[in-house]
């Protein structure tokens, strides 16, 4: 059975529900590491009052049992502590307050409110704004932590840091002058997930300076994937490749307008001679590449190196300082709907952009080394592992 999951909630609704079928049986999962993963989401310099509201916490509701998984879909929910100020506003029944309460009728340029409200014909675009918040993501955080948790099984660990923020670029390059094992420590070190102590320093004066200005600002974080081998996803049809799955996942993250797999735009103005991954022979046995330029994916399939993963995350669309748009009920120009927003929440979509590829692994691999418990889905693994050593030239 395939892996996959749905979610569902509204940012000021009751909670965030995700629904996750396709595990298999056997797997111990440890709802304080899911836990942790949601506080990880809400933290970071430049986030805004919601994050004080909100204490993110999944309780699971079927699937599980004495803390191993059933086989059965898994089902957990994350109540949304501030639905008590919006009861009446986000009420499934009834009649609308009157007067109209929080009503949004002055789209913000860059948000989901006029596409999805010309799309829904909404009159408030609240019926949309609240689906297409970013709020949704800690649902996704959640299953994703799951996911971790079933490919720790096998020694996949999946890391990641920012890259850059603000136009303030880390140098620092993994594994050259960072080596893997340091990444994640380095990064949880400050609150900005930054590899380097003297970037953090320029990147919270950035954040502060936007913030006087009732701005926001933007980034790029990397997610790289350690322990994955080689023979995950497809060549075959387009929709198999894991590359092409990565990357959906990760422009599906609300503010996430591109995606590099290894220094992609960097190899473009390159030769080819000085792009690909020359192979030799390993010392241990077997093969090995010489660099990793292709960022562990080649022909839409993984090739045993580190995965590589980069998203550019844009500046939020809520300014406090609204830019200028029309009103829909008037058709007369108005300035753009607030509320409160984030400055910047660039070290959150570095947990988000963690999770979702955790979610895409996980299920590449349980179709790759398919089984309904645990069990089966490791000697499918080791079978593998086995028969490549097998195939593999000796030195």
């Amino acid at each position: 059975m395939a892996l996959r999951f749905l979610t569902a909630g509204e940012s000021h609704g009751p909670g965030l529900t995700a629904i996750v079928e396709g595990l298999p049986s056997g797997l111990a999962l440890d709802p304080a590491a899911v836990e942790a993963e949601l506080r990880r989401r809400q933290g970071g310099y430049g986030r805004g009052a919601r994050m004080q509201i909100e204490a993110d916490r999944a309780t699971f509701t079927a699937g599980v049992r004495h803390g191993k998984t059933l086989g059965s879909p898994l089902a957990l929910h994350i109540p949304n502590l501030d639905h008590k100020h919006w009861e009446k506003i986000m009420a499934p029944f009834g009649v609308a307050p009157v007067p109209p309460q929080r009503e949004v009728t002055a789209p913000r340029p860059g948000h989901a409110d006029l596409a999805g409200g010309t799309k829904h014909r909404a009159r408030d675009l609240r019926d949309v704004l609240e689906r297409a918040s970013a709020r949704e993501t800690a649902a996704r955080v959640a299953v994703g932590a799951v996911a971790r948790q079933f490919l720790a099984v096998f020694g996949v660990r999946i890391v990641g840091h920012t890259r850059s923020l603000g136009g303030i670029t880390v140098e620092a390059r993994v594994p050259e002058e960072v080596p893997y094992d340091a990444v994640q420590p380095r990064a949880a070190a400050n609150d900005l997930a930054v590899l380097d102590p003297e970037m953090h320093a320029r990147m919270v004066a950035a954040i502060d300076a936007a913030k006087a200005d009732g701005d926001t600002l933007g980034g790029v974080v990397e997610v790289l994937a350690l322990g994955v081998p080689a023979g995950l996803g497809s060549h075959v049809h387009w929709d198999r490749r894991l590359d092409a799955r990565l990357g959906q996942a990760l422009l599906s993250i609300p503010a996430v307008k591109g995606v590099e797999i290894g220094p992609a735009f960097a190899n473009a103005a390159l030769r080819g001679s000085q792009v690909h991954d020359s192979v030799a022979p390993a010392a241990a046995g077997g093969l090995q590449r010489q660099s990793n330029r292709a960022g562990g994916c080649e022909g839409g399939v993984s090739n045993g190196e580190p995965l590589v993963l980069r998203a550019a995350m844009k500046p939020l669309s809520t300014l406090m300082r609204a830019l200028p748009t029309v009103d829909l009920r008037t058709g007369k120009p108005a300035r753009a709907a607030v509320e409160r927003s984030d400055v910047c929440a660039v070290p959150a979509c570095g947990v988000v952009a963690e999770a979702v590829v955790a979610i895409v692994l996980a299920q590449a691999w349980l179709e790759k080394f398919s089984g309904d418990c645990l069990d089966d889905v490791l000697a499918a693994w080791r079978h593998y592992v086995q028969e490549v050593a097998r195939w593999l030239p000796s030195s």
